[in-house]
């Protein structure tokens, strides 16, 4: 196996004597064979001596290289090592004697195509898009995937520029996590080319594409929803107020650093609830409850501008700098957008989350750290609520230990000073240290060097502190689940109940309300049953109800769901959902048959990565 990257356990990238700064794509979708073909040219910095570059690819067809001077290529020798089936395939490309004798930068030109295994992408046939009539494609590069996109140094310890020109079929059109440049003509072969340029540095998993019939309609003055044209009204109108949240942001942390933030509606295979992709998020389809209900996943996103995209974790180990951060901002940014309580709210339902992901581990699994040693581990596996939310409970824990105000203004500094950066643990909390130690002084200092930092950081298991958050919004839905839980042992108990017991919950609070109730004992049929008749919660089109609303029945075994779970577990590829339900009713009662007959048919609908997670959690080949 190739060496492992200096900075990084999860890449072969020799970033140590050569650093690329830019990459430059010229690609063309193939709708037919299903794979993007043509070429890569990266900018290299190269250190004294250098006799190679290692970058890192997966299911890549390399097709040649050379070295890029002002008149000619020079072919280079390469060799692509066997392939490691976490990190993929080394791809070390020999440079002529001499070229190194002294620090230098060069160009190196990659001919490629991606391959059918290509973990990036997902091609999609025109049936499983909302139209109907056009094929699809799209990216999703967390986190160790952009390698089976691109041979590149696929490592988030390095930042580059890119620029693009990608090739598609009319009528169909390309979006990159980029600002848009231009398009051109269709030509005689029915072909146009959409041109693209990222000029602020990025980790490599930010790069990201989409290809297909797309539309869009601007929502504010650098914002433009995009989708499919049969959604784009829906989408365009549940994201009507995203000029909003990029003013908060500018007022709590700093200016907008990437000119545009336009937002992607995907088809619904997309397997997370949105991905961070500079100038594009990419979101669910999950989203568009039609009451902006759910809109709050789209201020996580933004919040990445600054948290992970901006300042970025050195390594997947340090992921908790992006997660856990961006979960503090986004809360922040929702305090300043409806009030405290709504972040309390927040808070509060996210303790939840965490608790789940730390029983799903298990206490004591190293998983549960927010240092996580990722040693000949894939990231993906690692991928859980514990990053976000324990990250967000240190970050919470020191803003009430060190007040809010020195808090803001620390948190303002960190954002400014490490700007472009990729930093590790250690170096945030330096940080932290020091600015509390420049600005405040001694009385900060000793409040810092009180906090358990090993507990922190490096054990498993709940935070060493449990944060109190106030429950003003969580009381009415925490009583309604106490008292379902009282009238348990009694179907007589049940007429205390009525419809309009949640007829003034907002959609967050019924998520609350049955988070509690899932959180306790299975609860009987009989009451399962009465629960649905008076709130009608198997007929909601709200993902997140409709998640913790099917985890109850599941918990109890309730059969009457089972079709309903199915037909869910169809209807989305977003793993926040699909991984949990498939792990219940694989456990319910006569479900485990169910369970592999609904993945045995949905499977090749899905996301690569979803896919292959299922199949982990259900130990499925």
């Amino acid at each position: 196996m190739a060496r492992i990257c200096p900075d990084d356990p999860n890449s072969f990238a020799n970033t140590d004597v050569a650093h690329t700064t830019h990459i430059d794509l010229h690609l063309q979708a193939d709708f037919d064979q299903k794979i993007l073909h043509g070429s890569v040219t990266l900018t290299i910095e190269l250190a004294k001596g250098a006799d190679e570059v290692v970058l890192d690819t997966s299911f890549i067809d390399i097709q040649g290289a050379a070295l890029v001077n002002e008149n000619d290529c020079v072919p280079l020798e390469y060799e692509l090592h066997e392939r490691d089936a976490k990190f993929g395939s080394a791809l070390a490309i020999k440079l002529p004697e001499g070229t190194a004798d002294e620090d230098t930068t060069v160009l190196i030109r990659v001919e490629y195509a991606t391959t059918d295994k290509c973990t990036a992408g997902q091609w999609l046939a025109p049936e499983q898009t909302v139209g109907g009539v056009h094929p699809y494609f799209f990216t999703q590069c967390q986190a160790i995937h952009a390698r089976s996109l691109l041979p590149c140094q696929d490592t988030p310890s390095l930042k580059v520029t890119y620029s693009a020109s990608i090739t598609v079929a009319a009528p169909l059109r390309a979006l990159m996590s980029a600002l848009q440049e231009g398009e051109s003509d269709v030509s005689e072969h029915g072909l146009r080319t959409f041109v693209f340029r990222q000029p602020t540095k990025i980790p490599c998993y930010l790069i990201a594409m989409a290809v297909g019939n797309l539309e869009g309609i601007e929502v504010g003055p650098r914002s433009t929803v995009y989708s499919e044209p049969e959604m784009v009204e829906a989408a365009a109108a549940e994201f009507s107020e995203v000029e909003k949240i990029i003013e908060v942001g500018e007022k709590l942390v700093m200016p907008y650093e990437w000119g545009r933030y336009d937002l992607l509606v995907l088809p619904s295979s997309f397997p997370y609830g949105g991905m961070e992709n500079p100038c594009l998020t990419f979101v669910t389809p999950t989203l568009l409850a039609g009451d902006k209900s759910l809109v709050d996943v789209i201020v996580h996103e933004f919040a990445h501008s600054y948290a992970g995209n901006l300042v970025t974790s050195k390594n997947w180990q340090n992921f908790w700098l992006n997660e856990g951060w961006t979960v503090f901002l986004e809360r922040k940014f929702i305090a300043e957008l409806h009030g405290e309580p709504h972040r309390q709210f927040g808070a509060i339902l996210g303790q939840r989350a965490l608790r789940e992901a730390i029983d799903h581990y298990g206490e004591d699994h190293p998983f549960t750290c927010l240092w996580i040693k990722l040693d000949g581990e894939d990231p993906d596996d690692s991928f859980s609520s514990v990053p976000y939310e324990k990250g967000f409970s240190l970050l919470y824990y020191l803003e009430q230990l060190l007040g809010e105000e020195a808090f803001a203004m620390y948190t303002k500094a960190y954002f400014k000073n490490f700007a472009g950066k990729s930093i590790d643990t250690e170096e945030w909390k330096q940080f932290l240290f020091d600015f509390m130690d420049h600005y405040f002084g001694q009385e900060k200092i000793d409040l810092l060097k009180k906090v358990d930092w090993d507990a922190w950081l490096h054990q498993p298991g709940q935070p060493p502190v449990a944060n109190h958050y106030d429950e003003t919004l969580a009381r009415q839905c925490i009583d309604l689940a106490d008292r379902w839980d009282a009238a348990r042992s009694s179907e007589d108990a049940l007429e205390e109940f009525s419809e309009g017991d949640i007829a003034d919950f907002t959609s967050p609070q019924v998520v609350v309300f049955l988070e509690k109730l899932g959180a306790k004992d299975p609860f009987p049929h009989t009451h399962i049953a009465k629960m649905d008749e008076l709130y009608k919660l198997t007929d909601s089109h709200n993902g997140e109800i409709r998640l913790r609303w099917h985890t109850i029945c599941l918990q109890a075994s309730y059969k009457p769901i089972y079709p309903h779970v199915a037909q869910f577990l169809s209807e989305v590829g977003r793993m926040k959902y699909v991984r949990p339900l498939f792990r219940l009713l694989d456990k319910a009662e006569d479900g485990h048959d169910l369970a592999i007959e609904t993945f045995d048919k949905l499977r090749k609908t899905y996301h690569p990565i979803c896919a292959t997670m299922v199949a982990k959690d259900l130990n499925v080949e």
